[in-house]
């Protein structure tokens, strides 16, 4: 038998180092993938609630609104309006 080691110290480094290369390329490779897993999820996500949002308000459903509303007000106006000239009209002939 020989005096000598079977492996020699800068040989077991070696191996050390290549196999903590070799993790850390996996631990990027696998973080990479789960990344990308992540962002096509978040995407598919994304785009189902953007079908999902309902549109509630429409430029010609709310100038519909205005409209009834400013109709509605310019009656009382002249509601309004047509009793001040009649209370006017009272007090001054009476």
């Amino acid at each position: 038998m020989s005096k000598e080691p079977m492996i020699t110290r800068s040989e077991l480094r070696k191996r050390r180092e290549e196999l903590e290369a070799m993790s850390e390329k996996k631990q990027k490779k696998a973080e990479k993938a789960y990344q990308k897993e992540e962002k096509e999820i978040d995407n598919i996500y994304r785009k189902k609630r953007k079908k999902q949002s309902n549109i509630t308000k429409t430029r010609t459903g709310e100038k519909e609104k205005s409209r009834q509303m400013s109709n509605f007000l310019m009656k009382w106006i002249l509601i309004v309006s047509v009793l001040i000239i009649v209370v006017m009209l009272i007090i001054f002939f009476l």
